[in-house]
């Protein structure tokens, strides 16, 4: 009767840690989305600016000897990693491969004006 008791307690626990985990997650994803949408607005500016644009990995990159706001553009490309891995892991596949084909999405998307690298790795403004 008591190893009953023990394996239930056992289970109980595994499965509170489990969802913790879960709940966990989803609040890290919550807040990384939170800051990346809350970056937007000073990353539209600086490609508008023609400072930076999106390489072909689905990273921003500096497009010449001015490097405004590095602070803000690495924070961005360290949380776009992170939805990389998180989205790879996921598929499958390799964080690599995911920007590759976010990059490919933003391209698309992309307004004119804005720098590009397209997939030989020549920068050229949409």
């Amino acid at each position: 009767m008591k190893i009953r008791q023990f394996k239930t307690i056992i289970w109980l626990l595994t499965i509170l840690s489990l969802i913790s985990i879960i709940v966990a997650s989803g609040a890290l994803a919550g807040s990384l989305k939170e800051k990346m949408k809350a970056r937007q607005p000073k990353i539209i500016a600086l490609k508008a600016k023609g400072l930076i644009g999106e390489n072909n990995l689905g990273y921003l990159e500096y497009r010449g000897a001015k490097e405004p706001r590095k602070e803000l553009v690495k924070a961005d490309n360290q949380d776009r990693e992170s939805v990389y891995r998180a989205i790879a892991r996921q598929q499958k596949t390799t964080a690599e491969n995911v920007g590759r084909r976010r990059a490919a999405q933003i391209a698309e998307r992309a307004p004119s004006g804005t720098w590009l690298q397209n997939i030989q790795g020549e920068w050229y403004r949409k």
